[in-house]
């Protein structure tokens, strides 16, 4: 007769996510693995967003401004991308055009940062497909970033707000 197995599970009392896998055969512990997390994959949903893990927030321009340029790798840990993700998006949108050495190392200006800033909010807050991002900029050509630092002036104002709400 084949050994009966049983497992059992502990879960995470905050989150109610499996922590622990225990296998038991015949009332004895054999197994004890951590649970198999979901891999997540693709974009987040707009309720992780929202709760600020996905909000990019560059240095102040007074920081940015120290530096005439800055390479591939510290502009993705800005935006917390890969650095593919901006070499995608350099062949995507005309707009960025970073300065190449000779070894084909990239570095982006303040301004084409504020430039990607904006590509990121249209396509990871926003969620626009890359051909509705093109045509927004293609829209609002001049004045982009300007609607840009309007919208992120009103979301700054509705967080305080909302914290003033809290304390109420």
């Amino acid at each position: 007769m084949p050994s009966q197995t049983q497992i059992a599970f502990e879960f995470d009392e905050q989150s109610s996510k499996p922590v622990k896998q225990i296998v038991f055969e015949k009332d004895d512990v054999k197994q004890v693995a951590p649970a198999k997390q979901k891999a997540k994959r693709g974009r987040k949903s707009l309720k992780d967003m929202v709760s600020g893990a996905e909000m990019v927030q560059l240095p102040p321009d007074e920081e940015l401004k120290k530096k005439l340029y800055y390479n591939i790798g510290e502009v993705s840990a800005f935006f917390n991308l890969n650095p593919s993700s901006l070499r995608y998006w350099e062949a995507e949108f005309k707009h960025i055009t970073p300065r190449k050495n000779k070894k084909g190392d990239r570095f982006y200006t303040v301004a084409e940062i504020k430039k990607l800033q904006l590509i990121y909010f249209l396509l990871r807050q926003r969620k626009y497909t890359i051909e509705g991002a093109k045509d927004y900029l293609k829209k609002y050509k001049d004045d982009s970033l300007l609607r840009y630092d309007l919208i992120k002036s009103l979301q700054e104002i509705k967080s305080f707000l909302l914290t003033i709400k809290a304390d109420l």
